[in-house]
């Protein structure tokens, strides 16, 4: 069950009111959990019961995504305002350096929270950030091509289409590398989700200008990514190995840009182990 909690967050016309949605299970040490853009923090669904028997798992919906609403006039969709959002986030829940675990743009803002030491280890699944130009280019227009698309589906096809095997590869085989998996309803509510997301153009133009080129010393960092990644292609996670020298790489055999769905058992086991 979600619940949501609201904070206030420094800006240049003031402190700004910032509602977050999440959903809290499990118990042991806390885990963030951070997902990319377009989607909701119901990707996380398939591993959340497995990392719940070791962690207090916070899964959250990121400002403009799933159930949180927009930031509010004054704050930008960029690095530092999220950043700034998660440090305000973990105060109101009392998180004292929490774990954090990120896919894709949550990947990048996991890496950025442990750059900023406001986490005690970091798991990033194929994050944004280490690509060149055109690797950028490519993704953005890939991600804008799937928005645009699930935009100009009425919810019946959607229904229709979710409800057969074949129906889930069309909708969500960028993401997915075994689309088959995912549960019809869960394809329904995030095509949805990446239709209603009203921070998605802001974040995309944030990221226009983004990469990762520090190092986060000092820190347990974990970086995996899928063999069959369709969006950020896997050869970036070696730049990202040559940023952070000491992070663990791990490639995730078989598995598309969203891993959480193809190998829920490696997935959970990944993190479990980067969270250790």
């Amino acid at each position: 069950m979600s619940t949501a909690v609201s904070f206030k967050v420094p800006s240049a016309r003031g402190p700004q009111p910032v509602t977050v949605s999440y959903a809290r299970v499990g118990r042991g040490e806390p885990l963030l959990l951070l997902h990319g853009i377009g989607h909701h923090r119901q990707a996380w669904d398939p591993v959340v019961d497995v990392l719940a028997t070791e962690r207090d798992v916070i899964a959250v919906d990121l400002p403009g995504f799933g159930a949180s609403p927009g930031l509010p006039e004054g704050l930008a969709y960029d690095l530092p305002t999220t950043t700034a959002v998660f440090a305000a986030f973990c105060e109101a829940l009392g998180l004292d350096r929490p774990h954090v675990a990120g896919n894709s743009l949550g990947g990048l803002l996991a890496l950025e929270l442990g750059r900023e030491r406001l986490v005690r280890s970091v798991t990033a699944l194929s994050p944004a950030g280490f690509w060149s130009e055109a690797e950028r280019r490519y993704a953005f227009t890939l991600l804008l091509t799937m928005r645009r698309i699930a935009r100009g589906m009425p919810l019946p096809l959607v229904e229709t289409l979710a409800r057969s095997a074949a129906g889930r590869t069309a909708l969500t085989s960028t993401i997915y590398a075994r689309p088959g998996r995912r549960a019809p309803e869960a394809v329904v509510a995030e095509t949805l989700a990446l239709t209603g997301a009203t921070g998605f153009d802001a974040t995309l133009r944030a990221g226009g200008s983004v990469l990762f080129t520090d190092d986060v010393p000092g820190l347990p960092v974990t970086i995996a990514w899928g063999t069959r990644d369709r969006i950020l292609l896997r050869r970036q996670g070696v730049r990202a190995k040559r940023v952070i020298p000491q992070a663990r790489l791990i490639r995730l055999p078989g598995c598309g840009h969203c891993p959480m769905n193809d190998d829920p058992a490696l997935v959970s086991r990944v993190i479990l182990d980067g969270s250790r």
